[in-house]
């Protein structure tokens, strides 16, 4: 899909990969409507980029809902959504302070799965009668992880989301294919996002010498760069691309 004057909705817009994502589609002309529960960080980068800031939790209908509505009112139709809202909260199974408390682990599932879903639903339910653009409709890309495939010690909240948007990818893609729409998923590596750039210098390059190649952590901008070839390329349906440097996480 050609991304000039699409309107375009990316959750988690308002900070790391996100942000670069909101950033790369607009300078291909797209128009952005950044969606975060922080929304001083939605606003600011919505202003760097001619776009539209909006407060809205993924994980409630009413909330996606009304966001929706309010950049299809400064936006006409979305029709690309990029989901990159997401959480982490790293626990044992079992630790000193005893199980790993439910309400924690329900929370990242409810964030980083059902709230992906949530997005995906209601954006298909108002996308699916608008006219075709080329050949489809629209394109939606989520936000996975390596960790759903080598889950390291103490991500099983974290690893479990992520797996989980990976296994609705394909299912998802197929049950929205009759109205000419595409769905795929990246599951980055280790990216300096804002959780990693709180870390030290030195540890930021330890971490990225545990990549293969290139030995170093990932540029959002790599993130976005990937998110807007799916956008473009018509035959990519249906998928999860590792971004990873061809690393392989180790137990810890």
């Amino acid at each position: 899909m050609k991304l000039g004057n699409v309107a375009a909705i990316v959750t988690g817009g308002g900070s790391g990969l996100g942000a670069e994502t909101a950033r790369a589609l607009a300078q291909r002309g797209a128009k952005v409507t950044c969606l975060d529960v922080n929304v001083q960080g939605a606003e600011k980068v919505a202003g760097e980029i001619g776009g539209l800031g909006v407060k809205a939790d993924v994980t409630s209908e009413s909330e996606a809902q009304a966001a929706i509505e309010k950049a299809e009112a400064r936006h006409g139709v979305t029709r690309i959504l990029i989901n990159c809202a997401g959480i982490g909260t790293p626990a044992r199974v079992v630790g000193k302070k005893g199980a790993f408390p439910l309400e924690v682990f329900s929370r990242v599932i409810n964030v980083n799965l059902i709230g992906t879903f949530n997005m995906i639903r209601l954006v298909a339910a108002r996308l699916w009668e608008a006219e075709i653009e080329g050949e489809e409709r629209g394109v939606f890309v989520n936000t996975a992880s390596v960790a759903a495939f080598e889950g390291q010690i103490g991500q099983a909240a974290y690893s479990a989301s992520k797996g989980g948007i990976v296994g609705m990818t394909l299912p998802v893609a197929r049950d929205l294919a009759q109205y000419r729409i595409r769905v795929n998923t990246i599951a980055p590596g280790l990216f300096l996002t804002p959780l990693l750039e709180s870390l030290p210098p030195e540890a930021q390059e330890s971490l990225g010498k545990q990549v293969p190649f290139p030995s170093r952590l990932g540029d959002p901008a790599e993130f976005a760069a990937l998110a807007v070839h799916i956008v473009e390329n018509p035959m990519l349906n249906g998928e999860t691309i590792r971004l990873d440097g061809a690393i392989r996480m180790q137990p810890r």
